[in-house]
């Protein structure tokens, strides 16, 4: 693609921010401007222009969502393979960074990072460490474990060391002590009364001197724990990343010539931490592009400093700026009423700061700027479209009635509209806990809908399930989890007989567990509940016995599969069954992560860490992706509907309270000279809830409609929102309620609960994709869409030990020539210190993968095997002295339009060009068939157009008997597997995933649970 192809459908704005050659910008984009179109074809002009390569450019934003979308966007722009693009979130670079060079300040390179939860049991393990006294509540000691975690973040989002607050807290004490020591002789002459006040004073004072020390020794030894665990928290990211280039200025230097560009998404989202850290980056080119909208800052409870988009024109006098007006979502009524709205924020706002701030002249002066050729912004925003939307306010006598109203409202909107469809509209709330109305109401209606919530997986039907049937695993006498396992949707015992055997229970004095094992002596019950209950007590035996050997992950897919529950939700075939399992995968990743950690990560203490995060608070982090979710109005917080845009939205509950909501002070408040950032003045609070209301009406394309209600049932009546006042409408107490016609009891058409079902594809194909839909279209969307866990094999996690083995023992030796970096200068011959057998052998031990070995005795065997091999494979190393020039290497290409990505193991140099290897760990083959061939060769094209390699050779490495076995595409193999995948793939776009059963079916993961499978 040319770059007149890339600006030829944009507007003049856009095509000045993108085609922008140095120094800094500003991009002021407003809400549905095209700000991620810009900042991605602004990244492909600057490599099709060849001002950068694509590592040379550095792209930062908040969430994984939004890098994984820049880089789909990028990867559609470019027209051919590349290695490495640096799209991260802030976080996602600090830790990339900090694993090639903690080492160079004193930081293990190996170090995990906690989450909130992981934080908190972290404290409260090691409660008796913490000298606590203010903070430490006798009847609930872990009361403020919460508060002060977050009182530690948001000191390192101002880049406040423990060391600072120390020392701030002692000046303070010093500063006390000279008042009160130069007010002595002054108190001897007031009189009693004062006397007393001044005391009083002088205990509040000490009070205080006590809660800062209590509070800056708590923060050093939560760093001490965090150091002593081999453990960093978010905030430590930033921060150690931040004292790595303050510290180590060549390396600072290193990476501030590599990022020859820098561009930050959703700007007004960073902290004043992330800001510096940007700063010293772009230094001292400063081609730094800033994308944000002040207007829709809304994330200041997580530390974001909208001063940071406030003060870059004071940091940065010469930056060009550059405002996107052009509205490409919604009608010009809805954005009038919210530009409106929304200058209630002045003089706070970007566009009164810009056109009036004295000190930005002043900078701007004293850099010789001339300040006459200075412009005003202008944030009003124009609509690409120009017809006029519906604006409603819908005001009902009660809580019940305002949800009526809404969904009698969207039934008829549905009906005018000939085109409009369930996802089309938004129920958008404050908080989650007014979510449930209407989630009951849409409900009982039959309109489909999904409420979409960042938290919760514990809190899901399917998870609820599992937690029961781990927890009666646990201790067969914990009656509630035997009760719900009664009721799980794969057993078909009766209200009536599970009410039987909880009444024999309760009557004889058992737990429940033991009603079911003594069922038979109970009279009435239906005999497909005993054979039911049979299956149960049968299958909870070999469970348990399970428990005691496997780790969790195991356990959890077995239990799955045995009690037919993979198999239900599969048959489901509809939003739910996807969902569920969609809940199940997110929940397996987090035992994976917590057998990751954990020496022995077996079911009790599984049980142990799950109940302490529950304690804890914790509800367990939710992912879902709503624009590629199915047919389905849409529930959801106003934060979680940023970046959205709906038809029809509905912004809810706009009362006195809920929005805009009190505020809420911290529990500990940073000391005002800690702070660093630039605090706004005015009423922050206030401000911020302003900024997320604006957010929510340019949600709207074509309908913005605002409900209240009088009466949510307290004992008085409800005001209506400040905001619904500033937007022109009448207040409550002038504007008669409406009392709607209760629809939910009366009789109509009800709608059809069968969402549409929008698969979602995935936009890279690796060549195990590839295999898989050839072998099987079923297995494939199993595996790559449904994304259904499955069983693993010995012989996987004995191939990932012997892999993560190599790849740390061809990296020391690439160490001992003195390459830091693996894509640095290749190694000549004997350039190396090749590292002692005793060290590959110490690798092979931390980097064994203990899990799917059917007992001790096969695992013995897989471990006896690995050391062998590997002894073997040493002595051929030794002997052949190879080059490695890159391990692990991931790339994308471009085959015929479509994205094919891949790592391969290990490329060597070898005279002339080099050599492709990828280890096998299975016995070696005298020939290299076609599906292996294809692997290679796809490996092929990647080495020549992704890194600009020449390959001469392509070589299977089969570990197990020291064989290898090599060969190289010719020009026609490499055409020949460029149009089978370009078939392959429109196949996979075009399948209905229709199985293929044969012999691929007895090693197919999924044939316990298909019904298609052949053996």
């Amino acid at each position: 693609m040319e770059t007149k192809e890339i600006t030829k459908n944009l507007n003049t704005q856009q095509k000045q921010a993108i085609a922008h050659s140095n120094g800094p910008l500003l991009i002021v984009a407003g809400a549905g401007t095209g700000k991620t179109t810009v900042i991605t074809q602004r990244m492909a002009w600057l490599i099709l222009q060849d001002q950068a390569k694509p590592e040379e450019i550095l792209a930062m934003t908040f969430t994984e969502k939004a890098a994984g979308e820049l880089e789909e966007r990028i990867d559609q722009l470019l027209p051919y393979g590349y290695v490495n693009l640096w799209i991260n979130t802030f976080h996602a670079f600090c830790e990339r960074i900090l694993k090639q060079h903690a080492l160079d300040i004193g930081l293990p390179n190996d170090f995990k990072i906690l989450d909130t939860t992981a934080q908190w049991l972290l404290v409260r393990e090691n409660l008796d460490k913490f000298n606590l006294d203010y903070y430490r509540p006798l009847g609930n000691p872990t009361k403020f474990i919460h508060a002060l975690l977050k009182h530690f973040s948001r000191a390192k989002d101002e880049e406040i060391w423990p060391a600072n607050y120390l020392e701030y807290a002692e000046k303070f004490k010093i500063n006390l002590d000279g008042m009160e020591s130069s007010g002595g002789k002054a108190r001897k002459q007031e009189s009693k009364k004062a006397r007393k006040q001044e005391n009083k004073n002088i205990e509040e004072d000490e009070m205080e001197v006590g809660r800062l020390n209590e509070v800056a020794e708590a923060y050093h030894t939560y760093q001490q724990l965090l150091l002593e665990n081999n453990a960093l928290d978010f905030g430590d990211l930033i921060n150690y990343t931040l004292k790595l280039f303050q510290e180590r200025p060549k390396i600072l230097q290193q990476y501030q010539a590599q990022f020859k560009y820098i561009l930050v998404d959703e700007f007004q989202d960073t902290n004043w931490a992330q800001y510096q850290l940007i700063r010293l980056l772009a230094a001292p080119r400063n081609n730094i592009t800033v994308v944000g909208d002040d207007d829709q800052a809304i994330y200041r409870f997580r530390g974001a400093s909208i001063s940071n988009i406030l003060e870059f024109k004071s940091d940065y006098p010469l930056a060009k700026e550059i405002v996107l007006t052009q509205n490409y979502r919604s009608v010009q009524n809805i954005l009038d009423l919210a530009y409106k709205f929304i200058q209630n924020n002045n003089p706070n706002r970007l566009e009164c700061r810009l056109n009036e701030s004295k000190d930005i002249l002043a900078q701007a002066k004293k850099k010789g700027v001339d300040i006459n050729k200075f412009k005003k912004i202008d944030k009003k925003l124009a609509a690409a479209t120009k017809a006029q939307g519906q604006i409603e306010r819908l005001h009902s006598a009660t809580g019940n009635q305002e949800v009526e109203s809404v969904l009698k409202k969207i039934l008829e909107l549905k009906k005018q509209d000939g085109e409009a469809v369930w996802a089309d509209f938004a129920i958008l709330v404050r908080a989650n806990s007014q979510a449930k109305p209407f989630n009951d109401a849409l409900a009982k209606a039959g309109i489909p809908f999904q409420f979409f919530a960042l938290r919760g997986l514990y809190t899901k039907e399917i998870i609820l399930d599992v937690l029961a049937y781990f927890h009666l695993l646990d201790n067969y006498h914990e009656s509630p989890a035997v009760w719900r396992v009664l009721n799980f949707p794969v057993f078909k015992i009766s209200n009536t007989d599970a009410a039987k055997l909880t009444h024999q229970a309760h009557y004889k004095g058992w737990s429940l567990y033991e009603s079911l094992q003594k069922a038979v002596l109970l009279s009435g019950l239906a005999p497909e509940t005993l054979d039911e209950v049979n299956k149960i007590l049968s299958l909870v035996e070999k469970h348990t016995q399970l428990a005691r050997e496997k780790s969790v992950g195991e356990l959890l897919i077995t239990c799955l599969t045995d009690l037919g529950y993979l198999q239900y939700l599969k048959d489901l075939d509809n939003v739910r069954g996807r969902d569920s399992l969609d809940y199940l995968r997110q929940f397996y990743e987090k035992i994976r992560q917590f057998e990751a950690e954990t020496i022995d990560p077996k079911l009790k203490l599984f049980i142990e860490r799950i109940n302490l995060e529950i304690e804890s608070g914790e509800e367990g982090d939710l992912q879902s992706d709503v624009e590629a979710g199915p047919d389905v109005v849409r529930v959801m917080t106003v934060h979680g509907a940023k970046g959205l845009e709906f038809k029809y939205v509905f912004v809810v509950n706009l009362v006195h309270l809920r929005f805009p909501t009190a505020e809420r002070a911290e529990s500990i408040e940073l000391p005002d000279s800690l702070v660093k950032e630039v605090v706004p003045e005015g009423d922050i609070h206030l401000q911020e809830e302003r900024r997320l209301f604006y957010v929510a009406m340019t949600r709207a394309k074509q309908g913005l409609f605002l409900t209240s209600a009088e009466d949510y049932g307290g004992q008085r009546k409800k005001k209506s929102s400040q905001f619904l006042v500033e937007l022109g409408f009448q207040s409550q107490e002038n504007k008669k309620a409406i009392k709607q016609e209760n629809i939910l009891d009366v009789k109509y058409v009800k709608q059809p609960s069968g969402p549409i079902e929008r698969l979602p594809l995935p936009t890279k194909f690796p060549y195990s994709q590839l295999s898989s839909f050839t072998k099987c279209p079923l297995q494939y969307k199993y595996a790559y869409i449904l994304k259904i866990p499955t069983f693993g094999k010995p012989s996987f996690s004995f191939g990932s030990t012997i892999h993560l083995t190599l790849q740390k023992f061809f990296e020391r030796l690439i160490g001992s020539a003195g390459q830091k970096d693996l894509f640095s200068a290749s190694l000549k011959s004997g350039g190396y210190k090749l590292p002692r057998l005793e060290e590959l052998l110490e690798l092979y031990e931390a980097n064994w993968v203990d899990a799917w070995y059917p007992d001790q005795k096969s695992k013995k065997e897989y471990k006896e095997k690995g050391r062998r091999i590997l002894k073997e494979y040493y002595n051929v190393v030794k002997e052949s002295k190879p080059q490695p020039l890159r391990l692990e290497s991931p790339f994308v290409i471009k085959v015929g339009g479509y994205s094919i990505s891949g790592r391969i193991d290990r490329i060597d140099q070898i005279n002339g060009g080099v050599e492709i290897i990828d280890y096998k760990t299975g016995q070696s083959k005298k020939e290299v068939k076609d599906d292996d061939r294809d692997q290679l060769l796809i490996y092929q094209l990647a080495a020549a157009e992704a890194f600009g390699l020449k390959p001469e050779k392509l070589t299977y490495y089969y570990i197990e008997d020291g064989r290898p076995v090599t060969f190289i595409g010719s020009a026609k193999d490499q055409a020949a597997i460029k149009e089978k995948i370009i078939q392959t793939v429109t196949k996979i776009q075009q399948s209905d995933f229709m199985p293929t059963p044969g012999w691929p079916c007895q090693f197919c993961d999924y044939r316990q649970i298909c019904q298609y499978r052949a053996f």
